[in-house]
């Protein structure tokens, strides 16, 4: 019997003939080789990562949940001389949110945080809706309300710790002071000129957050902050007040627009005070107009009128053309310069030079200053330091206008000399008049305290003519004096008024300018006090007789406060009626 097998159908495993085709013997060598060495390579790569050089995985494991906070550094305190305090930092909260985490706030929640940062619940809620992780509520809390906002426990409410500037002095030094910021970064003034130095460096801390922002564990500081440089300024907050306060009277007696003061240390070239009217509170900025802001003393220019007349004369007399007793014919109070016409407020007769001086007189000035070359006079103005920034450190401050000689009309030179057709700030003039007082050198001036005189400055005119000038200013305040408003009690002062229309649109309008300018004592001087009134109105607007008393008051409250005993004779003194009159 024969047994038939049935057939299968396919292949068997074994003999398939993909199978049959075996690798030839060093091609799965490689194979294995390549595969050993990856697995290798791997093995050392996670040695490498793990054990030799594992920042890069710690750094993304700490990016995870570790942050960096920094710690606000203070901002370095203003002092006056004294150390009487300016401006200095005190320490408040600005609340910031997660705005995701925040806005699972219910809503009386909302409520008690809007009324506590005193928004509306509008406006709470509109910041809150932000898509941004990172918010700022409030800015600048005081530590009581933010410690209020803790308690609460609100759910993606955050503070941290930050500065807000104070200023004990007000608007009484707010011009020279300046102020800062919401980010205590300075703005204007000595905040903003001496920026770099009272900023200081914040500090960092590393802590632990977890996702939704809170902090579990502080894991130390990382960095200390370095608090801001104390700045001691060269202002008496004494002479200060005196300053700011007769100048305010004074703008408000004459209903003028506005007004700035200087007073110096003919020494040191200290400023001692520097106040302007209008001001503004530096606590309370809400409301600010540019008029309030602008810093007149340094920031404005305006043409200084007869304050420069005796600059002219003591050209005159530096270059030996003239002496304190040359006579010269004013008559008959007016002089003709091709189409000008230059009078005199009264008219004189002939004059001595002093006395050219002690009356003002135009027509005197312009026949001394018309005798002497226009490179001279403006070589003495160019070291005077007109038309060239004082160089103070100050923002804003300006070098005023001091056209080339060469370009100078005989008319323009003419009214230069009286101090028109030129522009100065307020402190450049105040400064100017040093050379009177420190024997014909001109001092640098400084707003930071000055602990050591200076010996020399940059020589103007020889001591011989600036003790003749010092003798010829003293007339003006006194008999038959433009300024005998001026006079201090028990005092010797000397200075000059300027009374000077002006400049709108190209043309000299029916405005004025009345400033003084005076030293005292003039035995051994030792203050400048230069005073402007811009647009004095009620039928007053003379130099002499708005600003010569601000003068008197200042001077004559400055050298009491700074202890400089009287150097005026006994009678001198007795004839004074206690008003600044003689």
């Amino acid at each position: 019997m024969v047994v038939r097998r049935r057939p299968q159908r396919g292949h068997r495993y074994a003999e398939s003939p993909v199978l049959q085709l075996a690798l030839q013997g060093w091609r799965s060598r490689m194979v294995g080789l390549l595969l050993m060495a990856a697995f290798f390579a791997l093995l050392l790569r996670a040695f490498y990562l793990q054990v030799i050089n594992n920042d890069f995985l710690q750094e993304k494991g700490d990016s995870r949940y570790l942050r960096d906070i920094e710690i606000s550094a203070s901002r370095g305190k203003v002092t006056d001389r004294h150390g009487d305090m300016l401006a200095v930092s005190t320490p408040m909260r600005s609340i910031w949110a997660i705005p995701g985490d925040a806005r699972t706030m219910s809503a009386e929640q909302k409520r008690q945080l809007a009324q506590l940062v005193e928004l509306k619940p509008r406006e709470l809620d509109a910041r809150l809706a932000s898509e941004k992780t990172f918010v700022f509520i409030k800015r600048q809390v005081p530590p009581q309300t933010a410690e209020q906002i803790a308690a609460l426990k609100l759910p993606g409410i955050h503070q941290e710790k930050e500065y807000r500037r104070y200023y004990p002095a007000g608007d009484m030094t707010a011009h020279l002071v300046g102020f800062t910021g919401v980010d205590d970064k300075g703005l204007e003034g000595v905040e903003l000129a001496f920026q770099q130095s009272l900023l200081g460096r914040p500090g960092a801390r590393t802590v632990i957050r977890d996702r939704r922002g809170n902090i579990i564990e502080d894991v130390g500081a990382t960095r200390p902050p370095r608090d801001g440089s104390d700045i001691a300024l060269a202002i008496d907050a004494k002479i200060q007040y005196l300053a700011y306060s007769h100048l305010k009277n004074a703008v408000a007696e004459h209903n003028a627009r506005g007004g700035g003061i200087v007073v110096l240390d003919t020494r040191t070239g200290e400023v001692l005070a520097l106040a302007n009217w209008p001001t503004y509170n530096p606590n309370n900025r809400a409301k600010l107009s540019g008029e309030q802001l602008r810093n007149r003393a340094v920031t404005d220019t305006f043409e200084p009128g007869s304050t420069l007349k005796p600059f002219t004369v003591a050209l005159g007399l530096e270059k030996g053309k003239y002496r304190y007793d040359t006579v010269i014919d004013c008559a008959p109070g007016r002089i003709t310069i091709g189409r000008a016409v230059i009078s005199d407020s009264h008219p004189h007769g002939e004059l001595t030079v002093a006395q050219v001086v002690q009356k003002s007189s135009n027509v005197g000035t312009t026949k001394m200053a018309l005798s002497m070359p226009a490179e001279s006079m403006w070589d003495m103005f160019d070291r005077l330091g007109f038309g060239k920034a004082p160089q103070l450190g100050f923002p804003g401050e300006v070098g005023g206008r001091l056209r080339p000689w060469k370009s100078w009309r005989p008319i323009e030179q003419a009214t230069m000399s009286y101090g028109h057709g030129i522009s100065v700030s307020l402190i450049q003039l105040a400064r100017s008049y040093t050379v009177f007082a420190r024997d014909g050198d001109l001092a640098p001036v400084s707003l930071l305290r000055v602990d050591q005189p200076v010996v020399r400055g940059a020589e103007v005119f020889s001591a011989q003519t600036a003790r003749e000038m010092r003798a010829m200013l003293e007339m003006v305040v006194g008999p038959g004096g433009t300024a005998p408003k001026a006079a201090v009690p028990g005092y010797r002062v000397g200075g000059k008024t300027g009374t000077a229309h002006k400049l709108e649109g190209g043309v000299y309008a029916n405005k004025y300018i009345a400033s003084f300018v005076g030293i005292a004592p003039i035995s051994n001087p030792r203050l400048v006090v230069a005073v402007m009134i811009d647009e004095p109105s009620g039928g007053q607007y003379y130099g002499g007789q708005i600003a010569g008393p601000v003068f008197a008051n200042v001077m004559g409250g400055a050298l009491r406060t700074l202890g400089i005993a009287p150097d005026a004779p006994v009678q001198v003194a007795a004839m004074n009626d206690g008003k600044g009159r003689m």
